[in-house]
């Protein structure tokens, strides 16, 4: 895939890539795309998907957990662990 395109896709909003990528998807599905347009989209579908993830990634990294105290009030926060 070319590097400018590469470049396009990590600027995208985590909701425009993953409008974009199921747009790819019911294409493909359709079969209706010509061998060599449905591997070029299947690539850029690859890297929007990559982009999602990373976006992923990055809202749970910022996600708190509320603490609270032994009567149920808050006391603050704590990193979520979301494995």
């Amino acid at each position: 895939m070319a590097e400018n395109t590469q470049a396009d896709v990590r600027k995208l909003s985590f909701e425009r890539a993953l409008e974009e990528l199921e747009t790819i998807v019911k294409r493909l599905e359709d079969g209706k795309v010509p061998l060599e347009e449905s591997v070029t989209i299947y690539e850029r579908g690859e890297a929007l998907k990559r982009r999602c993830e990373e976006l992923l990634r990055q809202a749970e990294a910022r996600v708190d957990k509320i603490t609270t105290d032994a009567n149920g009030q808050p006391t603050g926060t704590e990193p979520l662990d979301v494995q």
